[in-house]
């Protein structure tokens, strides 16, 4: 009961903060500058990435909680282009097959419950050619204790922070899923806690 209340109440507004950390508000608009027409974006979470949208007439916002939905109403409101809730899960997503140009994933392939089948929902609504752009903390290959800290405190983070894991190697899991990767960017983000600072910036393309 108390962590039910804790998800619900609590973790949503905890989370709407700690995602407007500047260094994580830049790379956001790094990745979303140039992208164009429908979206759908995975995780929509507050609805942070909505000011950075410069040239979309749509997105597809999908996010499965309703508590950290209605925490982004006032950005909702103040987007130019219409913004469409989609209550679902990435692990099975409402659209047809090659259906959509672009899937945006900001934070949210740490902790959708099944990384593969995502990922392999992403690619199956993906047209040929079309790009899934990707923000994500990840497994720091670099620094050995880092990654024995991400190993060893993950399942408490996951108890934590709604599902997400310290330790996934989204590059890896991007290209075992069929993707091409157009531009691979690493970055330790600033004012973020050394387990959870290495970035990965991608667009991985589904082949055409």
């Amino acid at each position: 009961m108390l962590y039910q209340f804790y998800q619900k109440h609590i973790f949503p507004h905890l989370l709407n903060q700690v995602m407007q950390t500047p260094s994580l508000m830049d790379l956001r608009r790094e990745l979303l500058v140039g992208v164009s027409g429908e979206v759908l974006e995975i995780g929509f979470g507050t609805g942070l990435n909505l000011p950075f949208y410069q040239s979309v007439s749509m997105v597809y916002a999908l996010e499965p909680s309703n508590e950290i939905f209605k925490l982004g109403q006032e950005r909702i409101q103040a987007a130019p282009f219409l913004v469409e809730h989609i209550l679902a899960s990435a692990e099975a997503l409402p659209f047809d097959n090659d259906t959509i140009e672009n899937v945006v994933s900001t934070w949210t392939l740490c902790s959708v419950p099944d990384l593969v089948k995502s990922l392999h929902e992403i690619y199956r609504v993906l047209v040929p050619g079309g790009t899934l752009h990707v923000v994500e903390h990840v497994l720091n290959r670099q620094n050995l204790n880092v990654q024995r800290l991400q190993q060893l405190l993950t399942p408490i983070q996951k108890k934590v922070a709604d599902g997400c894991h310290l330790n996934r190697d989204i590059e890896l899991a991007l290209l075992v899923a069929g993707f091409e990767l157009d531009e691979v960017k690493y970055i330790d983000a600033a004012g973020i806690p050394s387990i959870g600072q290495r970035m990965l910036l991608t667009r991985a393309r589904k082949p055409a």
